[in-house]
């Protein structure tokens, strides 16, 4: 495989950041999640930490080089994480279950396979056109369904925030799944969050990799959907990967050009920021409760890993 990949996280106008994200890859698989907490306290990060360290850690576990079943393993990868999120709120007694929402994205063979529940979306781009997107699951997305609200109306509408579909909570999680889609040379496959795509259209996104490779295109986004946020700007996330190797390789600490193929067979490689200690990602919670905090994450997704 060859690709070129950056993540990038903001916190924008808000107290915490509780958006987690993460790639991994082996020889003949990528690994792609982002995840957007909902909860008090420390405890959306928590939800979105659990969601995105489940697939991850399962992906380190089964990429041999590849995953078997695609669409099998994001569909357990997403109920363990909703039930380690339950259970974790079941041991602190609260009140209110923590929550997230998720999407992941695996490639291999050169054919994505991705799957979502909430707000957070996938956009496939092809040749500077949105080619396919995850469909959210939200009010917003029910009133365009209707005819009663624009795409345009879409963003910044003040009930965008109202989804019915998330990991944690009471009820079982809605999950839906792409079909397979087979990348061609130069796609680009971009994962985020409601504080990047509520500000910026499907349109500008795929404009901006059009002409960019994800190691300028994503910071300068970032910085833009933040300033359309305005005072009340959401905490912003995105990975964004482009399908081959059309740019050149440009080194850096995030990004580069990556090549597998001398990689060994049951290596696999994770770039995750380490829970409560992000740069841009503030925290309510001293050194002792991070590290309290990453001991239960830890015994939670290792009760149910398969």
């Amino acid at each position: 495989m060859k690709f070129t990949i950056y993540q990038d996280s903001r916190i924008g106008k808000r107290a915490n950041n509780e958006d987690r994200l993460a790639y991994c890859y082996s020889r003949d698989a990528l690994l792609m999640v982002v995840a957007d907490g909902m909860g008090g306290h420390y405890y959306g990060e928590v939800a979105a930490q659990i969601a995105v360290q489940t697939l991850t850690e399962a992906f380190s576990r089964e990429a041999k080089p590849r995953i078997d079943d695609p669409f099998l393993f994001l569909q357990t990868g997403l109920l363990n994480a909703h039930r380690g999120i339950v259970d974790f709120a079941g041991r602190h007694r609260l009140a209110d279950s923590p929550r997230t929402t998720c999407v992941a994205c695996i490639v291999q063979n050169s054919v994505a396979h991705w799957a979502h529940s909430g707000d957070s979306r996938l956009y496939l781009m092809r040749n500077g056109r949105i080619a396919m997107q995850t469909r959210d699951h939200s009010r917003v997305r029910l009133l365009f369904d209707q005819g009663m609200i624009s795409e345009e109306e879409m963003i910044g509408h003040p009930d965008r925030n109202k989804i019915y579909g998330c990991l944690g909570g009471k009820q079982n999680p809605q999950i839906d799944f792409s079909r397979k889609a087979t990348l061609e040379e130069g796609d680009v496959l971009v994962l985020c969050t409601d504080g990047v795509w509520s500000s910026l259209s499907a349109d500008r996104l795929a404009l901006a990799f059009k002409s960019a490779d994800p190691l300028h295109a994503v910071p300068d986004l970032l910085t833009e959907a933040e300033a359309r946020g305005g005072p009340t700007a959401d905490n912003l996330s995105i990975i964004a990967v482009r399908w081959g190797d059309s740019y050149s390789e440009e080194t850096n600490s995030d990004s580069s050009l990556i090549s597998t193929k001398t990689m060994p067979r049951h290596t696999v490689t994770t770039r995750m920021n380490e829970f409560g200690r992000h740069p841009q990602r503030r925290s309510e919670l001293t050194d002792e409760e991070i590290e309290r905090a990453i001991d239960e994450i830890r015994s939670t997704i290792h009760k149910y890993s398969r």
